[in-house]
Protein backbone atom coordinates (compact mmCIF):
# COMPACT_ATOMS: atom_id res chain seq x y z
CA UNK A 1 0.00 0.00 0.00
CA UNK A 2 1.00 4.10 0.12
CA UNK A 3 -0.05 6.80 1.62
CA UNK A 4 0.13 10.61 0.69
CA UNK A 5 3.66 11.90 1.53
CA UNK A 6 1.69 15.12 3.44
CA UNK A 7 -0.90 16.90 3.34
CA UNK A 8 -1.99 19.63 0.73
CA UNK A 9 -4.94 21.36 -1.02
CA UNK A 10 -5.17 22.11 -4.70
CA UNK A 11 -8.13 24.03 -6.76
CA UNK A 12 -9.21 23.78 -10.21
CA UNK A 13 -11.58 24.81 -12.00
CA UNK A 14 -14.00 24.05 -14.82
CA UNK A 15 -16.85 25.72 -16.75
CA UNK A 16 -16.47 28.09 -13.83
CA UNK A 17 -17.03 25.93 -10.44
CA UNK A 18 -14.14 25.99 -8.49
CA UNK A 19 -13.14 22.44 -7.45
CA UNK A 20 -10.71 22.56 -3.93
CA UNK A 21 -9.35 18.97 -2.94
CA UNK A 22 -7.85 18.91 0.24
CA UNK A 23 -5.96 15.74 1.24
CA UNK A 24 -4.92 14.45 4.58
CA UNK A 25 -3.38 11.49 6.55
CA UNK A 26 -5.55 9.75 9.24
CA UNK A 27 -4.90 6.82 11.35
CA UNK A 28 -8.49 6.22 11.98
CA UNK A 29 -12.30 6.97 11.36
CA UNK A 30 -12.37 9.64 13.70
CA UNK A 31 -8.87 11.59 12.72
CA UNK A 32 -10.80 11.24 9.13
CA UNK A 33 -14.18 12.28 10.10
CA UNK A 34 -12.50 15.37 11.86
CA UNK A 35 -10.46 16.59 8.60
CA UNK A 36 -13.94 16.08 7.28
CA UNK A 37 -15.69 18.52 9.55
CA UNK A 38 -13.41 21.18 9.74
CA UNK A 39 -13.51 21.52 6.17
CA UNK A 40 -17.20 21.85 5.92
CA UNK A 41 -16.78 24.40 8.50
CA UNK A 42 -13.96 26.41 6.84
CA UNK A 43 -16.18 26.11 3.19
CA UNK A 44 -19.62 26.38 5.09
CA UNK A 45 -20.70 28.34 2.01
CA UNK A 46 -20.05 26.39 -1.05
CA UNK A 47 -22.57 24.02 -2.98
CA UNK A 48 -20.78 20.77 -1.97
CA UNK A 49 -18.25 18.97 0.16
CA UNK A 50 -18.21 15.72 -1.03
CA UNK A 51 -15.88 13.44 0.67
CA UNK A 52 -13.88 9.73 0.41
CA UNK A 53 -11.23 8.11 2.36
CA UNK A 54 -9.52 5.28 2.90
CA UNK A 55 -7.76 3.43 6.19
CA UNK A 56 -6.55 0.64 7.04
CA UNK A 57 -3.02 -1.33 6.57
CA UNK A 58 -4.91 -3.06 4.02
CA UNK A 59 -6.45 -0.04 3.10
CA UNK A 60 -10.18 -2.37 4.17
CA UNK A 61 -12.15 0.83 5.90
CA UNK A 62 -13.63 2.94 2.53
CA UNK A 63 -16.34 5.47 2.73
CA UNK A 64 -17.51 8.17 0.64
CA UNK A 65 -20.29 10.52 0.22
CA UNK A 66 -21.43 13.19 -2.90
CA UNK A 67 -23.14 15.90 -0.35
CA UNK A 68 -26.06 16.54 -2.28
CA UNK A 69 -24.29 15.96 -5.92
CA UNK A 70 -26.39 13.17 -7.75
CA UNK A 71 -26.04 9.41 -6.52
CA UNK A 72 -22.37 8.20 -7.43
CA UNK A 73 -21.51 11.41 -9.58
CA UNK A 74 -18.72 12.96 -6.79
CA UNK A 75 -18.17 10.48 -3.38
CA UNK A 76 -17.35 7.62 -5.65
CA UNK A 77 -14.88 8.71 -8.33
CA UNK A 78 -12.89 10.28 -5.82
CA UNK A 79 -12.67 6.83 -3.92
CA UNK A 80 -11.99 5.61 -6.98
CA UNK A 81 -8.82 7.51 -7.52
CA UNK A 82 -7.58 6.54 -3.90
CA UNK A 83 -8.02 3.30 -4.43
CA UNK A 84 -6.52 3.01 -7.95
CA UNK A 85 -3.77 4.72 -6.81
CA UNK A 86 -3.15 2.05 -3.90
CA UNK A 87 -3.41 4.93 -1.01
CA UNK A 88 -4.59 4.24 2.74
CA UNK A 89 -4.62 6.23 5.51
CA UNK A 90 -5.86 9.38 3.33
CA UNK A 91 -8.93 11.36 3.16
CA UNK A 92 -9.83 13.80 0.48
CA UNK A 93 -12.48 16.56 1.16
CA UNK A 94 -13.31 17.91 -2.56
CA UNK A 95 -14.99 21.53 -1.60
CA UNK A 96 -17.28 22.70 -5.10
CA UNK A 97 -17.99 26.43 -5.84
CA UNK A 98 -20.61 26.09 -8.32
CA UNK A 99 -20.08 28.26 -11.27
CA UNK A 100 -23.80 28.30 -12.73
CA UNK A 101 -23.23 25.94 -15.52
CA UNK A 102 -24.38 22.06 -15.02
CA UNK A 103 -21.80 19.59 -15.97
CA UNK A 104 -23.96 16.86 -15.95
CA UNK A 105 -23.32 13.53 -14.64
CA UNK A 106 -19.87 12.20 -16.43
CA UNK A 107 -18.76 16.05 -15.99
CA UNK A 108 -18.89 15.85 -12.25
CA UNK A 109 -17.16 12.44 -12.64
CA UNK A 110 -14.81 13.71 -14.38
CA UNK A 111 -14.28 17.07 -12.15
CA UNK A 112 -14.44 15.34 -8.59
CA UNK A 113 -11.89 12.21 -10.11
CA UNK A 114 -9.73 14.79 -11.71
CA UNK A 115 -9.63 17.04 -8.57
CA UNK A 116 -8.34 14.39 -6.42
CA UNK A 117 -5.51 12.78 -8.79
CA UNK A 118 -4.57 16.76 -9.08
CA UNK A 119 -3.76 16.86 -5.34
CA UNK A 120 -2.10 13.40 -5.36
CA UNK A 121 0.30 14.28 -7.72
CA UNK A 122 1.08 17.40 -6.13
CA UNK A 123 1.51 16.37 -2.27
CA UNK A 124 3.15 13.52 -3.33
CA UNK A 125 2.97 9.46 -2.34
CA UNK A 126 4.99 7.34 -0.36
CA UNK A 127 5.20 3.35 -0.36
CA UNK A 128 4.86 1.24 3.15
CA UNK A 129 6.06 -1.80 3.41
CA UNK A 130 5.92 -3.89 6.64
CA UNK A 131 8.95 -5.17 7.99
CA UNK A 132 10.67 -7.56 10.00
CA UNK A 133 12.64 -6.72 13.13
CA UNK A 134 15.72 -7.70 14.02
CA UNK A 135 17.35 -8.39 17.27
CA UNK A 136 21.51 -8.54 16.35
CA UNK A 137 23.82 -9.06 19.55
CA UNK A 138 27.57 -9.07 19.25
CA UNK A 139 30.30 -8.43 21.72
CA UNK A 140 31.68 -4.89 21.92
CA UNK A 141 34.81 -6.43 19.76
CA UNK A 142 32.87 -6.90 17.17
CA UNK A 143 30.26 -4.23 17.52
CA UNK A 144 31.37 -0.88 16.07
CA UNK A 145 32.72 -2.77 12.96
CA UNK A 146 29.55 -4.38 12.65
CA UNK A 147 27.41 -1.43 12.83
CA UNK A 148 29.05 -0.24 10.25
CA UNK A 149 28.86 -2.63 8.38
CA UNK A 150 25.51 -2.76 8.80
CA UNK A 151 24.66 0.95 8.09
CA UNK A 152 26.70 0.90 5.33
CA UNK A 153 24.18 -2.03 3.53
CA UNK A 154 20.60 -1.44 2.17
CA UNK A 155 19.42 -2.44 5.80
CA UNK A 156 17.56 -0.15 8.04
CA UNK A 157 19.67 0.03 11.24
CA UNK A 158 16.69 1.84 14.08
CA UNK A 159 19.32 1.21 17.12
CA UNK A 160 22.01 0.42 18.55
CA UNK A 161 22.49 -0.12 22.69
CA UNK A 162 25.31 -0.77 24.67
CA UNK A 163 25.11 -3.45 27.92
CA UNK A 164 26.72 -6.37 28.21
CA UNK A 165 26.75 -6.61 24.78
CA UNK A 166 26.01 -3.85 21.82
CA UNK A 167 22.56 -4.73 20.79
CA UNK A 168 22.15 -3.60 16.85
CA UNK A 169 18.22 -3.28 16.11
CA UNK A 170 17.76 -3.49 11.93
CA UNK A 171 14.44 -3.72 10.01
CA UNK A 172 14.63 -5.99 6.91
CA UNK A 173 11.65 -7.81 4.45
CA UNK A 174 10.86 -11.27 5.68
CA UNK A 175 12.32 -12.36 2.18
CA UNK A 176 15.37 -11.34 3.08
CA UNK A 177 15.67 -13.10 6.73
CA UNK A 178 17.49 -16.05 5.60
CA UNK A 179 20.53 -14.37 3.36
CA UNK A 180 20.75 -11.72 6.52
CA UNK A 181 21.50 -14.63 8.58
CA UNK A 182 24.41 -16.04 6.45
CA UNK A 183 25.86 -12.79 5.85
CA UNK A 184 26.12 -12.39 9.60
CA UNK A 185 27.82 -15.58 10.23
CA UNK A 186 30.60 -14.65 7.52
CA UNK A 187 30.67 -10.80 9.18
CA UNK A 188 31.63 -12.54 12.26
CA UNK A 189 32.95 -15.69 12.29
CA UNK A 190 29.63 -16.84 13.90
CA UNK A 191 30.07 -15.03 16.70
CA UNK A 192 27.21 -13.00 16.14
CA UNK A 193 22.95 -13.87 17.40
CA UNK A 194 19.94 -12.65 16.38
CA UNK A 195 16.73 -12.84 17.03
CA UNK A 196 13.47 -11.88 15.19
CA UNK A 197 11.86 -9.22 17.85
CA UNK A 198 8.60 -8.18 15.77
CA UNK A 199 7.69 -6.18 13.00
CA UNK A 200 7.09 -2.41 11.57
CA UNK A 201 5.88 -0.20 8.75
CA UNK A 202 8.19 1.92 7.00
CA UNK A 203 7.34 4.43 4.42
CA UNK A 204 10.04 4.97 1.25
CA UNK A 205 10.16 6.45 -1.64
CA UNK A 206 8.11 4.01 -4.23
Amino acid sequence: MHTIRRGGEVETEIRKSRFLCALARADDEDAARGFIAERRREHWSAAHNCTAYVLGEDGGVQRSSDDGEPGGTAGVPMLEVLRHRGLTDTVAVVTRYFGGVKLGAGGLIRAYGNAVSAAVDEVGVLERRRLLVVDVFADYVLGGRLESDLRGSSLTVRDVAYGDRVRIEVALPEAELEDFGVRLAELTGGRAQSQVRGSTVVEVEP
